[in-house]
């Protein structure tokens, strides 16, 4: 124990106090370490942080601190009370390793705030033998620190898109910074509204954001309307991967309707178990199903045409110049209106609709695109599937912050791994 109380001292020190001695609990099962206020030091009103005259002593409050050899670690104080001449007070003095009436230490809830962003909250309870509710406690306590100190600084291109966190059409916005080198989430909003992502934009002010210079997003109205009104000198990328997923929608949406039709009237189920043949990129098929596709390919079905038209598409992408891009774009959006193929005509359609926005992929010289934020959106489902299902808006936000924000961390007298 003599030996525990000189590391704390040496490594583990606060000014104006000093560990004094270490023992085990009644039970056993834990090791309780004393501390005292050094003679002649004062305490710090806990409003404004500034030395006051002392008033009297409360009883000894437990502070959970991090484990030690497999045993639970408390520290024993008592807390002092000032008379503060500032605040006209007599207030609970603050302490270094405290965080106003929250039972875990400082170092504790970093602790375990990291241990929370490997394993599930479940899991660093159970690791620690302590409670979800302290985990969340801690997490918290480092979130709230990261997002009162986090630096915006210069911000050249984000993406924003939504995803389903709760059955019941219950999305919700996230906006993440895509600069070259740097990927972070700035903004977690509820529900995918205008309000919504306007939240995001009142946190980093008229001023920030009128110096971002690319934006990404999918084709939602409410997103075009508040990034027109936002960012109206920016470069706004539609994302081309919410492009094609609406194109592959289009193409099982006509196979569905002509597998029905032709089971109607009697015709060989070819299309029966063709989806995936369909959907696939002929790079990720298997040799069989290259086989079956080539086989499918020599009918004369709408759902040929639609999947030829799928793939002619592609070679949009395939452009660095966005005047032959759009020429290609022009070209198609006709061949495809001439298919009376109402499902991709609504595609052409939208494609005319937002010819600009798509070209603008191109002017970015390709530089940027929402596969960066389709990467941070699997990581935040990663978040919500670890965690087996968070109950409020409120634990949902602290943990993307947690794990994908890149928040800066409280201060720490020493490092425990």
């Amino acid at each position: 124990m003599l030996q525990l109380i000189t590391i704390l001292n040496r490594c583990h020190r606060f000014p104006g106090f000093i560990y004094r001695q270490a023992g085990f609990s009644s039970d056993g099962k834990s090791i309780e370490i004393a501390v005292s206020a050094r003679v002649g030091s004062k305490a710090m009103c806990s409003c404004c942080h500034r030395a006051a005259p002392g008033y009297d002593t409360l009883p000894e409050r437990r502070f959970e601190f991090i484990p030690f050899w497999g045993f639970l670690v408390f520290l024993l104080y008592s807390m002092r009370r000032v008379d503060c001449p500032r605040c006209e007070a007599v207030v609970v003095e603050e302490v270094p390793w405290g965080d106003g009436k929250r039972t875990l230490t400082r170092a504790y809830m970093l602790f375990l705030a990291r241990w929370a962003r490997r394993l599930s909250w479940k899991e660093t309870a159970e690791a620690f033998r302590t409670s979800w509710d302290k985990v969340f406690d801690a997490v918290d306590h480092v979130v709230a620190y990261g997002l009162e100190n986090r630096k915006f600084g210069q911000i050249d291109a984000i993406g924003v898109d939504e995803i389903q966190y709760a059955k019941g059409h219950k999305y919700l916005t996230l906006v993440y910074q895509i600069d070259l080198g740097v990927t972070r989430l700035l903004w977690v909003g509820r529900e995918r509204t205008i309000e919504s992502f306007q939240g995001f934009f009142t946190v980093i002010g008229d001023e920030l954001a009128s110096k971002i210079v690319f934006v990404c997003s999918d084709m939602w109205e409410p997103y075009l309307k508040v990034i027109r009104e936002k960012c109206s000198e920016a470069l706004h990328i539609l994302d081309r991967f919410h492009i094609v997923a609406k194109m592959n929608k289009a193409v099982d949406e006509v196979r569905a309707g002509e597998s029905r039709r032709m089971a109607r009237e009697g015709f060989m189920p070819v299309l029966k178990k063709s989806r995936w043949l369909l959907l696939k990129r002929q790079e990720n098929l298997k040799t069989e199903q290259r086989f079956r596709l080539r086989d499918l390919l020599r009918y004369n079905l709408k759902t040929v045409r639609a999947y030829i038209l799928k793939e002619a598409f592609q070679q949009l992408w395939d452009y660095n110049s966005p005047t032959w891009a759009g020429k290609f774009l022009d070209q198609w959006c006709r061949q495809v209106m001439r298919s009376q193929i109402d499902p991709m005509k609504k595609i052409a359609r939208s494609m005319r609709q937002h010819r600009e926005l798509i070209l603008n992929y191109f002017r970015a010289q390709k530089l940027f695109s929402s596969g960066v934020v389709e990467g941070l959106n699997n990581k935040a489902k990663v978040t919500m599937r670890r965690s087996y299902g968070f109950r409020t808006f409120r634990t949902l936000e602290l943990a993307l912050y947690h794990s994908l924000g890149k928040l800066p961390e409280p201060e720490s007298t020493h490092e425990f791994f």
